[in-house]
Formats: structure tokens, sequence, C-alpha cells
């Protein structure tokens, strides 16, 4: 899955960008927090677990 994407479904579900990390780019949501890692591609297997996670 692209990573924009992802970010785009994160952000629909009301997650908001917090910093970024070494290799990640952090995600919250009130308590809830997301670390999507920076590259074009997300791996299918985490952005799957991602999206099931959340009930996006």
């Amino acid at each position: 899955m692209k990573r924009r994407e992802l970010i785009k479904r994160l952000e629909k579900a009301g997650f908001i960008f917090k910093e970024h990390g070494h290799d990640h780019d952090k995600y919250v949501r009130g308590s809830d927090t997301e670390e999507v890692p920076r590259h074009r591609e997300v791996n299918e297997r985490l952005a799957r677990h991602i999206i099931k996670k959340w009930g996006l």
C-alpha cells in the first residue's frame, strides 16, 4: 500500500501528524498513537494490521 494512502485513512479517522521520528512519522488521536514508516510503499501486512487495529 502506498504510504500516502495509509496516511489519508488515518487522518480521515481523526489522527493528526505529531512528529518525525528516525525512520517513522508519529500520528496521534487523543491517547492513541500510530507510527507510520517513512517509505513510499508500506508493507502490505503492516498496512492491513494498522487498518484492522484502528477499524479503518
